[in-house]
């Protein structure tokens, strides 16, 4: 039996371990399996975050997997479901320590990470008194805030790819409204006939009055950059329908070329990728919901005011 909960670092060795017989595993299995390679006490299993809505434990294990899953030493084929990768076997195999500086040797971790600005820290540390001398509380809240929407970003991504592509249309129609275009979903955004949109995905007032219009086109791409061909066709179907704005988003991203292109047309077409998706949604609250809240307060100098 353990003394303390391991770090999620410590953890990241584990989880591996017990995915290690090549069976795809639920997140719940992955964590009873490693309760029992710990042999954890119940006090432990019980210990939760200052928030009272999570164990230190089921935090720190899904953490492990989050930063495994980027550096692709785990692979989550659907939701909620994971399996080791041939890196993964690698990695255990090497005998190496695995933690934040080996799973820095792959350039999609240090592209998720660079990406948001992230540290290899998380709530669970930052509460327990882990930190680092130089930065101050309010930069370490900062950081573990930053990195919680990195990790959620990634996850609203993935569970797009798991849906249709008409769901996706109505997602982008649904986050139109929840940025103050158009009124309501009866009178400001509608989503086009299906498979006959003739390249417009969707259109959507871009004010309550209705006094002009925009047009959407929605690409659910997973590995697929959309290049310069892919935004002259949707110029051309803006021309189709005399429009003047429109609004291009993809869950993957956009070339150099295509981002060359809208600056030097006389049309009006705004550029979203995955990455700016995926932080629209969370602002927008999209697709989201808040889970806990911190209230940070200062002190009121206005109280202490003496006549």
């Amino acid at each position: 039996m353990v003394d303390t909960i391991p770090s999620y670092e410590a953890i990241m060795p584990a989880v591996l371990k017990v995915l290690a017989d090549g069976q795809q595993k639920t997140l719940k299995q992955v964590y009873d399996q490693i309760a029992v390679l710990y042999d954890f006490s119940e006090e432990q299993l019980a210990q939760h975050l200052p928030s009272g809505k999570q164990t230190y434990i089921r935090s720190r294990v899904g953490w492990a997997k989050t930063y495994l899953v980027k550096a692709r030493l785990i692979n989550q084929p659907k939701r909620g479901i994971c399996e080791i990768t041939p890196r993964g076997r690698e990695a255990l195999a090497s005998n190496q320590v695995i933690n934040n500086d080996y799973l820095s040797q792959f350039d999609a971790f240090n592209d998720f990470r660079s990406a948001h600005n992230d540290r290899p820290t998380d709530q669970d540390q930052v509460s327990v008194g882990h930190r680092d001398d130089a930065q101050t509380p309010s930069e370490m809240m900062a950081n573990a805030f930053n990195s919680l929407n990195a990790a959620l970003a990634d996850e609203l991504i993935e569970q797009i790819y798991n849906l249709s592509p008409k769901f996706f249309e109505q997602l982008v129609i649904d986050l139109m409204l929840a940025m103050g275009y158009g009124g309501s979903q009866k009178d400001a955004g509608k989503a086009t006939q299906y498979s006959s949109d003739g390249g417009i995905d969707g259109i959507i007032k871009e004010d309550k009055l209705g006094l002009d219009s925009i047009y959407l086109q929605a690409k659910r791409y997973r590995d697929t950059t959309v290049g310069r061909p892919d935004i002259q066709a949707f110029a051309g179907a803006l021309d189709m329908h005399r429009a003047r704005k429109g609004v291009f988003i993809t869950t993957s991203s956009f070339s150099k070329e295509a981002r060359d292109f809208v600056t030097r047309i006389e049309k009006r077409i705004v550029l979203i990728d995955g990455r700016e998706l995926a932080a629209l949604m969370i602002v927008h609250n999209v697709g989201v919901s808040t889970r806990e809240t911190y209230a940070v307060k200062t002190l009121d100098s206005d109280y202490f005011l003496e006549d």
